[in-house]
C-alpha cells in the first residue's frame, strides 16, 4: 500500500479496492515497526487515526452500501501528520521542546483544520528541531535521520515530515520553512519538498510572522501529491497579514502541474555568496546534471551572480535570534544549549541594530527579485554538503553549531526574505547512495509554473521508486 501515491490511494479509496481503516493500520504498522530507527514521530495518535477512519469508513459506505464518493474531499482517508511546531487541539504541540513537553493548546492553526477538511487523516505530530531554530532535528523526543544512512540527520527543522515521506510512514506530510525547513530534509532525505510563494498558505490564527516570512508547505514522494497537499493548505484567512494572489476558480495547482511549462529562461549560481563556503563535489554534480537536464528540455540557461551578493550572515543571525525570543519560556534550563544560545543574543542586540539588520536584509531581497526577475526559476544547490551527521554541528558547541550550519545551508534561507516560491529535488544521488537536492526559485506568486516545471524534470528523471534499504 505505501507504495501506492497519496492520489492513488484516495482513488483507490473511492474505487473501493481500499478502505481508509486497511491504509491507517497499514501505517501505523510501519511506524511501530520503523519509527524507532528514523525518529519521525514526537506523537503518534494512534486512537485518534483509528477513530477518523472508522468515521471515515462509515461516511463512504453508508448503511446499505456506497454511494456518494464523487462527493468527497479531494483526498479523502488518505494518512497523514502534522509538524510538532504547528498547533494542534487534539494531540501534544510541544515545539519540538521539553520546555513544552505535553502541552495541548487551546486552538488549532488554520492548516490542521484544511488538512482535515480535506479529508486526511492525522496519524499524530512529526518531530522538529526545538523552536524551528536548526537545520537538523534533535530533540527532547528524538534524532530524526534520514532513511539512507541512519547515522546522518534527517535536516531541519522539519526533520520529522522529511524522514516520515522518505520511510514511508505517511505519504505525503505537512511541514514548514523559515529558512529552508521545508527544502533542506527534502533534500537529505530524498523526497519532493516545497516552499510556495508568501501568503498562499496561511499562518494563522497563532503564528504571524513578520519578520522572516514562515511558510507552510508540503512534502511528498511527487510534485502531483506535493501538489494535492498544497491545494488543500492553500488559501488566506481572516486576519493574515499577507495574500497571494489565489488561482482563478475551478483551477488547482494539481492541475498546473500536470501542463507543460513552455520553454523557460532560467538562471543559474552556485557561488554561495561567502568564500567561506566549500561546495562539495557532490553537489557540484547534482547542479551540473540539472543543468543538463533542463538544456535537453530546451530551457535556456544562463550563468548569473548570487542574486544577494556577498553573505549576510551577521544580519540574518541578528534578525533570527531577536525571532527566537518569539516562544515564551518559563524554565529556559529544559531548553537545549544551541536554543538558550540564540536567545541570549537575540536579548543582546539593541532595537536599533535589528532594525537596521532588517531592513538591510529585506532592502537586499528587493535588489535580488529585480536583479532575478527576467529569469523564470533560477537554479542553485538545496544545500552545500551532503546530510552530516548531527555531531558534526553540536560537537564543539552552539558557536561552531552556527558556523557549521552556515556552511552546510548558505542557500536556502533568501526564498525566506523575499517570498519566492522555492522547491528541492531529489535528482541525484552520491555515490554513498545519499541523495543531493536541487533548487529551484521561482517568481513571487509564480507557483503554479514552478510546480509545472518540477513536474517537467520528474518526468524526464523520476525519483518516486527509489527507496531507502529500511
Amino acid at each position: 500500500m505505501h507504495r501506492l501515491s497519496a492520489l492513488r490511494q484516495a482513488e483507490a479509496i473511492r474505487a473501493g479496492e481500499l478502505t481508509p481503516v486497511e491504509l491507517v493500520e497499514h501505517y501505523l504498522d510501519r511506524i511501530e515497526r520503523l519509527d524507532q530507527q528514523v525518529g519521525a514521530f514526537s506523537h503518534v495518535a494512534a486512537d485518534q487515526a483509528r477513530a477518523a477512519a472508522r468515521a471515515a469508513e462509515k461516511r463512504l459506505t453508508g448503511r446499505t452500501g456506497r454511494s456518494g464518493a464523487t462527493e468527497l474531499p479531494p483526498l479523502f482517508g488518505v494518512p497523514t501528520a502534522v509538524k510538532d511546531l504547528t498547533a494542534t487541539r487534539d494531540m501534544p504541540t510541544t515545539f519540538g521542546s521539553a520546555a513544552f513537553k505535553g502541552f495541548t493548546p487551546p486552538v488549532e492553526a488554520h492548516v490542521v483544520r484544511l488538512l482535515r477538511e480535506a479529508g486526511t487523516i492525522s496519524l499524530g505530530k512529526l518531530n522538529a528541531a526545538e523552536f524551528g531554530l536548526s537545520p537538523y532535528t534533535d530533540t527532547y523526543a528524538g534524532s530524526s535521520r534520514t532513511p539512507w544512512d541512519l547515522t546522518r540527520t534527517a535536516g531541519g527543522s522539519s526533520g520529522g515530515s522529511g524522514a516520515a515521506v522518505a520511510a514511508d510512514l505517511v505519504p505525503f506530510a505537512h511541514g514548514n520553512d523559515a529558512g529552508g525547513s521545508v527544502r533542506i530534509p527534502a533534500s537529505v532525505c530524498g523526497v519532493f519538498g516545497f516552499k510556495p510563494s508568501r501568503g498562499r498558505i496561511s499562518n494563522g490564527p497563532l503564528a504571524p510572522d513578520p519578520v522572516i516570512q514562515l511558510c507552510q508547505g508540503p512534502l511528498a514522494r511527487t510534485v502531483a501529491d506535493a501538489a494535492a497537499l498544497l491545494d488543500a493548505m492553500a488559501g488566506p484567512q481572516p486576519g493574515d497579514l499577507f495574500w497571494a494572489q489565489p488561482l482563478p476558480d475551478g483551477d488547482s495547482f494539481l492541475d498546473r502541474s500536470a501542463r507543460e511549462p513552455g520553454r523557460l529562461r532560467i538562471g543559474r549560481f552556485i557561488h554561495p555568496g561567502s568564500d567561506e563556503v566549500d561546495v562539495h563535489p557532490d553537489v557540484v554534480t547534482a547542479y551540473e546534471q540539472a543543468t543538463a537536464l533542463l538544456v535537453s528540455l530546451g530551457h535556456e540557461v544562463e550563468d548569473i551572480e548570487p542574486p544577494f551578493g556577498s553573505s549576510m550572515v551577521e544580519e540574518f543571525r541578528d534578525v533570527w535570534s531577536v525571532r527566537s525570543l518569539r516562544v515564551p519560556v518559563t524554565d529556559e534550563d529544559l531548553l537545549l544549549p544551541l536554543t538558550r544560545y540564540w536567545r541570549e543574543r537575540g536579548r543582546s542586540v539593541s532595537s536599533e541594530r535589528f532594525l537596521g539588520a532588517l531592513q538591510d536584509i529585506q532592502l537586499r531581497a528587493v535588489q535580488a527579485m529585480t536583479a532575478a526577475h527576467r529569469f523564470d526559476a533560477v537554479l542553485s544547490p538545496t544545500l552545500a554538503l551532503p546530510p552530516q551527521r548531527p555531531q558534526w554541528f553540536k560537537e564543539h558547541g552552539p558557536a561552531t553549531d552556527l558556523k557549521r550550519q552556515f556552511l552546510a545551508s548558505p542557500y536556502a534561507a533568501a526564498q525566506n526574505v523575499t517570498g519566492q516560491p522555492s522547491a528541492s529535488l531529489p535528482l541525484h544521488c552520491s555515490a554513498q547512495g545519499l541523495p543531493i537536492g536541487v533548487m529551484l526559485t521561482g517568481r513571487l506568486g509564480e507557483d503554479a509554473q514552478l510546480l509545472s516545471l518540477c513536474a517537467q524534470l520528474e518526468e524526464e528523471r523520476p525519483w518516486a521508486g527509489r527507496r531507502p534499504p529500511l
